[in-house]
């Protein structure tokens, strides 16, 4: 069993430690093997709401999901080695990984169901500071590291929404650039004069 929770204490270190330096350090470069992260993954959270729509495509595709996949993968395979010396640190490790890809993908997906359950994830795209709330499976190294910054809930979190809605609706619906002529002149009575 202290296996297993070190696993989990270990793994949350390994995701705080990953998505600062090597997500987000190395990550804003753009020529950075990490770049997919800030320059895809977060423009794509913050543009449309804090959902991902790279979630939504196969993972055989080449996006931030596919090579967030992938990653976790080769930290899964990494690990294998240690099955036979520890194998409940390990499995916890295992789990944690799977734990992470699966509560990421459907909070993206999901942001309301995101707000509820990963907070501090959601705070980490939403809120005012990037650069605060690694974690995403457990804030547990946050709270440790002091890098837990709430937003969720907060009178802040109220007004950027009320603003975010108040924008969207000033824009108005979208609407396509009008065309040459309405697809059905003779049922508007338009003519190519009067259009």
């Amino acid at each position: 069993m202290l296996g297993f929770v070190t696993g989990l204490l270990y793994s949350n270190a390994g995701e705080w430690f990953i998505h600062r330096y090597l997500l987000h350090d190395r990550g804003r470069k753009k020529d950075s093997l990490w770049s997919f992260h800030w320059h895809e993954h977060h423009r794509e959270s913050r543009k449309n709401g804090f959902v991902d729509e790279h979630y939504k495509r196969p993972l055989w595709r080449w996006n931030s999901q596919s090579k967030e996949a992938l990653g976790i993968l080769g930290l899964g395979v990494l690990h294998a080695p240690l099955f036979p010396l520890a194998p409940t640190f390990t499995a916890a490790v295992w789990f944690s990984a799977f734990h992470y890809y699966r509560v990421h993908k459907k909070s993206h997906l999901d942001p309301e169901w995101a707000r509820r359950h990963l907070p501090w994830h959601y705070d980490h795209h939403m809120g005012p500071n990037q650069n605060a709330n690694w974690c995403v499976s457990w804030p547990w190294f946050d709270y440790i590291m002091g890098t837990r910054e709430p937003y969720t809930g907060t009178e802040r979190e109220r007004r950027d929404r009320s603003r975010r809605v108040r924008k969207a609706s000033e824009q108005g619906p979208f609407f396509p650039a009008p065309m040459h002529r309405p697809p059905n002149v003779a049922a508007t009575g338009l003519t190519s004069d009067n259009c």
